[in-house]
């Protein structure tokens, strides 16, 4: 009972999926035409790169303080659950060391009392979660949509053909540079840049540099719905 509880006090891990630029690409590639915004001179780009967007999302300034507001809206639900938790092993000890001396009455009582509790424990349980996941998801879509945007540009400007993602543990990439692949420390700063949110006052850590496991780019640049899952094994 008491890991239905706690995982509402755990921070919540926003998994956004990612997209390559392929596209893009080998679009860039082409000679510039007349009347194109493409500058004749602009080389095709060539390098590719990786991303924990999962990471970002956390670290940035914006993920930092909604997740945080987040978690701080939920602890009255998790102190809640846990002062049932604690009745229901009161009631579970009063049982084993007194149900021998109770009548039938009250034992059947008592034991009607904590499946009771232990029913309210895990209706709660699994409603608080299902309401803060969902209220996780948004956190996850709102500001990973808003971190494509910058990826999208940063991508485009600085010569990228494709940029994984290495959040997921579903992956073909075994290994990469992260001085000279990881953007992902980048994209932060920008983001934090273009979002306006000031730093917090004890910032996070910022998440490892360098590739993990990954999900098999997208052949979009919009991020579908996102779900909390847990951070990446390093």
């Amino acid at each position: 009972m008491k890991s239905m509880y706690s995982r509402l006090a755990l921070a919540v891990a926003v998994a956004v999926s990612f997209a390559a630029f392929a596209q893009d690409g080998a679009a860039a590639s082409k000679p510039a035409t007349a009347g194109s915004d493409t500058p004749a001179t602009m080389p095709a780009p060539t390098k590719v790169g990786i991303i924990d967007i999962q990471g970002a999302i956390q670290a940035c300034n914006e993920g930092q303080r909604d997740i945080e507001a987040l978690n701080k809206k939920y602890e009255p639900k998790q102190q809640e659950l846990a002062k049932i938790n604690t009745d229901i092993q009161s009631l579970q000890t009063q049982l084993k060391t007194q149900g021998e001396k109770m009548n039938d009455d009250a034992r059947a009582q008592l034991t009607k009392q904590i499946d009771q509790k232990q029913r309210s424990l895990q209706q709660g349980a699994e409603s608080a979660q299902a309401d803060y996941q969902a209220e996780a998801n948004e956190i996850g879509t709102r500001i990973g949509k808003k971190m494509m945007a910058v990826l999208d540009k940063y991508a485009k400007e600085n010569g990228y053909i494709v940029i994984l993602n290495v959040s997921d543990q579903q992956t073909p990439v075994l290994w990469a540079n992260p001085q000279a692949a990881d953007v992902t420390p980048k994209i932060i700063e920008l983001y934090n840049k273009e979002s306006g949110v000031a730093a917090p006052a004890t910032p996070a850590p910022r998440p490892a540099a360098g590739p993990g496991t990954t999900a098999r780019p997208a052949t979009s640049t919009r991020p579908p719905a996102t779900a909390p899952t847990k951070p990446p094994q390093r």
